[in-house]
């Protein structure tokens, strides 16, 4: 069972980074990954919590706690569980600037878009629909510039989200 979800964890992995590619995908995904990094993350949400007027920047405090707490474990995780990133181990992946040498299972640009996305939705719905379909894309980008197979990216959503949701929970 566990060689057969390998197998589909790589066909989908060469899928989307090999056989799925794009004019646009090649200039959307190097950029729209970054949505996800921790430096985005994290100065994207201390601005909000800067410059919007409280109570309304309260999701922007629980996005930070759950980014900040899913990173500790996705880290954790990556210590682990040391995958070698595909682009290292699959030939005729393609991989863009600055391939990461770290493991890649769970994704943290992944997690991190996710956190932040379910956060939103608990607090506004409208704003977390319009913002689901981005961290996915961030997901999808992992795995278009060869940095991430599909279940490092579906590992680092389930952490992200399972991770915003208790905080939610927890502080309200």
């Amino acid at each position: 069972m566990l060689q057969r979800l390998q197998q589909l964890d790589r066909k989908l992995f060469i899928l989307i980074n090999q056989k799925l590619q794009y004019q646009w995908g090649d200039r959307l995904f190097p950029l729209l990954t970054h949505l996800g990094s921790a430096t985005f993350s994290i100065f994207f949400l201390l601005v909000s919590i800067l410059f919007i007027q409280s109570p309304a920047n309260r999701w922007a405090w629980d996005a930070l706690i759950a980014v900040a707490v899913s990173h500790l474990f996705m880290r954790f995780i990556k210590w682990r569980v040391p995958r070698v990133r595909p682009y290292i181990t699959l030939p005729g992946s393609r991989t863009f600037r600055n391939p990461l040498a770290d493991c890649s299972f769970p994704s943290g640009h992944t997690t991190a878009a996710f956190a932040m996305a379910i956060t939103a939705f608990l607090y506004a719905p409208i704003t977390g629909w319009f913002l689901l379909p981005l961290a996915t894309l961030v997901g999808v980008s992992r795995i278009y510039l060869g940095l991430h197979y599909p279940s490092d990216v579906l590992a680092g959503a389930l952490n992200g989200a399972i991770t915003a949701i208790l905080i939610f929970y927890l502080f309200h």
